[in-house]
């Protein structure tokens, strides 16, 4: 049986993705920072997962939650970097900077320094890497700013460890989704769900289940295939006009 890890698993992407990996059987390790959105998980599939709660931001804690697998979920095969985040939907200069902060301590930092401890590891079994990045790494749109560098990061990030990573047989693929529909933006807007409401209302948005899907898709291919990147929206979503501002004629 193989083993996979899976952080940010308390909701959205992340727990859907680790309901369809054990579905397929595989054990999975399931982080985030609140073990009760965690237990849940453990209850509906049993012990084919491993909660581990910490928060990934502090490398203290990352440490000590990998040290502490128990035996039987200490070869991982794949890791799925899905924990991440957006905060705020002002535009930069009026963007708050401890945001900017989490946002790239979230996003940037923690995912190269849990990739950085797992690659050794990964390496010696053949495994494999998805990272999830998002359409704001490619498009930008206003109030994008950091959440979209920071996902620009984990797309040239990913490219990077493919060519770093070369004849190990270690398979490296980005996802980059358009609209989901999960607790994204409530997240980004602090619980307002009206706002949330509206974003998805009639768009027909993509679910959680549709990019852990492709996740199990990606992780299941031949081991001599890898995807680089994939980019998915839903069908009612495309690609937005350039702005222009219009100044007053002199």
């Amino acid at each position: 049986m193989k083993t996979a890890i899976v952080t940010g698993a308390t909701s959205g992407i992340g727990a859907a993705t680790a309901r369809v990996l054990a579905g397929a059987e595989w054990q999975v390790i399931v982080t985030g920072r609140r073990a009760d959105r965690l237990a849940p998980l453990v209850d509906e599939l049993g012990d084919v997962i491993h909660p581990a709660a910490f928060d990934i931001r502090d490398p203290a804690a990352l440490d000590a939650a990998l040290d502490a697998l128990p035996e039987r979920f200490r070869s991982i095969d794949l890791l799925v970097n899905n924990a991440g985040l957006a905060l705020g939907t002002a535009p930069a200069q009026r963007a708050d900077l401890d945001q900017w902060r989490t946002m790239i301590d979230t996003n940037v930092t923690a995912l190269v320094a849990i990739t950085h401890r797992l690659l050794p590891g990964l390496i010696e079994r053949r495994g494999g890497i998805v990272n999830i990045a998002s359409v704001a790494g490619t498009y930008p749109y206003p109030g994008g700013n950091v959440y979209g560098g920071t996902k620009a990061f984990v797309q040239q990030f990913t490219l990077n460890l493919r060519s770093d990573l070369h004849g190990t047989g270690v398979r490296v693929s980005a996802i980059d989704p358009g609209m989901v529909e999960t607790e994204f933006t409530l997240v980004r807007t602090g619980g307002d769900q009206k706002a949330s409401d509206t974003l998805y209302a009639g768009a027909d948005p993509m679910t959680a289940e549709d990019i852990a899907a492709t996740v199990l898709w990606i992780a299941t291919l031949p081991p001599h295939l890898n995807i680089n990147r994939l980019e998915l929206m839903p069908v009612n979503q495309s690609f937005a006009g350039f702005q222009v501002a219009r100044t007053p004629a002199a």
